[in-house]
């Protein structure tokens, strides 16, 4: 097995679990090869949006069951809800075990207020045609499909896998400039109210950077995602990295990445039995 690293503080966030494009294998063995005193779940974490009576992989529910289990022993867990699974906001403030459920989250970090948040604020689309944001959903799930089986072609010639979406957005000026603005306007707000750090998700756009204000200098920080990027921000001994599952894990025992996931047909009460007998088995 992969011997576990000790780590301060960890943040995930657009994992999508319950979509095609999720990479559960993966993660479940990233988290297999840590062991954070902290872990920040920042928004998007199942798709609640996309959730479908039939499609549940075995690896997504492994992936659930896994964070529980972390939870119950040495990790304090806080759930951030983010706009694919904002029906979880209605239990803002509940604890289970050291899970808990916040809309948003401060920490004190070696002496630097930081500000946790998922960013769909942010989202003109969201606050006001979430219909459109819906669809748009939809949309770039099924070309996360389609890239899936593009790539599963590839690997049979020993080509490269390939990002449509990575390639749109870099192509794209208009999706160019909405991640600038998002970026700075986040980083704006955070400035304003005296925070030193502000870590976001959403945008599935991993990044660390300084950027300066009138009010002072703050660190814009963004975990990425488990859909393109497969990257997550670490914190410990008072320093940020992003961790690329691609370019960082390294693995010991004979795992696949790309090994094909098993679909099993989930009723979605029975999936939330199988929580909520988790939750109370934990609690």
């Amino acid at each position: 097995m992969t011997k576990q690293r000790k780590i301060d503080l960890v943040v995930l966030s657009d994992i999508h679990l319950g979509t095609a494009g999720s990479h559960a294998t993966e993660l479940l063995k990233y988290l297999k090869s840590i062991r954070p005193k902290t872990l920040i779940l920042n928004g998007d974490i199942i798709d609640i949006w996309q959730f479908r009576k039939r499609y549940f992989p075995k690896s997504h529910l492994k992936v659930i069951k896994h964070l529980l289990g972390m939870a119950s022993k040495r990790t304090n867990i806080y759930y951030i809800t983010g706009n694919h699974d904002e029906m979880f906001r209605r239990f803002s403030g509940l604890k289970i075990g050291k899970l808990k459920i916040v809309n948003q989250l401060e920490l004190d970090l070696d002496g630097n207020r930081s500000w946790f948040f998922h960013g769909d604020v942010f989202d003109v689309v969201m606050q006001y045609s979430k219909w459109l944001a819906k669809l748009g959903a939809i949309g770039y799930d099924t070309l996360i499909w389609l890239n899936t089986k593009v790539n599963w072609i590839n690997r049979q010639f020993g080509f490269e896998p390939v990002s449509f979406s990575k390639k749109v957005k870099n192509s794209v000026k208009g999706a160019v400039k909405y991640i600038n603005s998002f970026e700075d306007t986040a980083a704006s707000l955070g400035a304003k109210k005296g925070y030193k750090n502000i870590v976001c998700g959403h945008i599935h756009h991993p990044e660390i950077k300084e950027l300066e204000f009138p009010q002072g200098n703050i660190t814009y920080l963004n975990s990425g995602d488990w859909i393109e990027n497969l990257t997550s921000l670490e914190y410990d001994d008072g320093e940020w990295k992003i961790f690329s599952f691609r370019d960082d894990f390294v693995e010991e025992d004979g795992f696949t990445p790309n090994e094909r996931e098993q679909l099993v047909d989930f009723d979605p009460k029975e999936l939330f039995q199988v929580l909520l007998n988790e939750f109370q088995a934990e609690a």
